[in-house]
């Protein structure tokens, strides 16, 4: 196969192959994937929720905005329990970490000055460290990246129509500015989205095709259903069909070829059949742990049983990263 990497895809070419009959699209997605990646390995991640709760945002899908009773405390880690952490998920075979906090945007403080602190201890136990904390500037984003991140997360959401529908304490534009301040930075992004949150197709469509019309495509594209929760405006929405995951992830696979694609938050909601089949298509990361943030997550040990199964084994990101 002859694929070049594009940043710019069109609306309607994108919608085309995001409706292609699922036979095709399922077999393009495959055929792309195995040209850019090994279909037998996963990048196993986990998420430290560093600073939980007490959020000023009102995303209207989230447990941890302070604008809900969802009966999430607040709490904070220190740089040793963080640390901790990482250790433990590194000895469950997990190559990178992802630390979380609950802000609208990085603070330059002492909690910044730890974060970075984090950052280097978890960094110093041969595990990739990557991010996402809000809203962050150029300066914060080059210190992160001295400090030695692989790469920071800031998602979309969805689309720009349909973004001041589930927020609004912050534009979407903002959310574009965090991405092109973290490329200035030089500093690899992980940019995707959510999808059951009463969006449309176009509007799925579109997301894609913001991301994959970024100046560079970003490291990781991360796809999460809704996982309802009570006390949110969004605790009644349906869960959405696995089929509309496996168009999200097989459309993300073919015109963003070498990213990796992470199959995200609503996993505990989905067959072991289900889950294979987006590892199919495309997706090839995956978080493991008890919780997502504040959502649950599949059994460590039911995930290393079906990637066992699947004959699929978890890469190593140090490795990956020096080649």
């Amino acid at each position: 196969m002859n694929i070049k990497i594009r940043n710019n895809w069109t609306f309607d070419e994108i919608k085309e192959i995001y409706h292609l009959p699922m036979v095709d699209l399922v077999f393009k997605a495959m055929e792309v994937h195995r040209e850019f990646h090994d279909p037998k390995k996963m990048k196993i991640s986990t998420l430290i929720s560093v600073k939980t709760g007490a959020c000023v945002e009102d995303c209207s899908y989230c447990a941890q905005s302070s604008k809900y009773h969802t009966g999430i405390d607040h709490s904070t880690m220190t740089v040793e329990e963080v640390v901790e952490s990482a250790k433990q998920s590194k000895e469950n075979g997990v190559s990178r970490v992802c630390l979380s906090a609950s802000w609208r945007k990085v603070p330059n403080d002492k909690q910044f000055e730890n974060i970075l602190q984090m950052v280097h201890q978890v960094k110093e136990l041969d595990l990739n460290v990557c991010c996402t904390l809000g809203m962050i500037s150029v300066e914060q984003a080059k210190k992160l990246a001295d400090a030695g991140i692989t790469a920071y997360n800031h998602n979309l959401d969805t689309s720009e129509n349909y973004y001041s529908k589930i927020v609004t304490t912050r534009k979407y534009s903002d959310r574009l500015e965090t991405l092109n301040n973290l490329m200035t930075a030089e500093v690899p992004t992980c940019t995707g989205g959510i999808i059951g949150l009463g969006e449309t197709e176009d509007d799925r469509i579109s997301m894609l095709h913001t991301i994959a019309t970024l100046d560079k495509h970003p490291y990781t594209v991360p796809f999460n259903t809704l996982v309802p929760i009570a006390g949110t405006p969004m605790e009644d929405r349906p869960l959405v069909p696995v089929w509309d995951m496996v168009r999200m992830i097989a459309t993300a696979r073919i015109i963003m070829p070498e990213t990796i694609v992470c199959l995200a938050a609503g996993r505990s909601e989905m067959s072991d059949e289900s889950q294979a089949l987006c590892f199919m298509v495309g997706a090839n990361s995956i978080f493991v742990g008890a919780k997502l943030l504040t959502t649950p997550n599949p059994n460590y040990e039911h995930d290393m049983g079906l990637l066992k199964i699947l004959g699929i084994n978890n890469i190593d990101l140090n490795k990956e990263m020096k080649n």
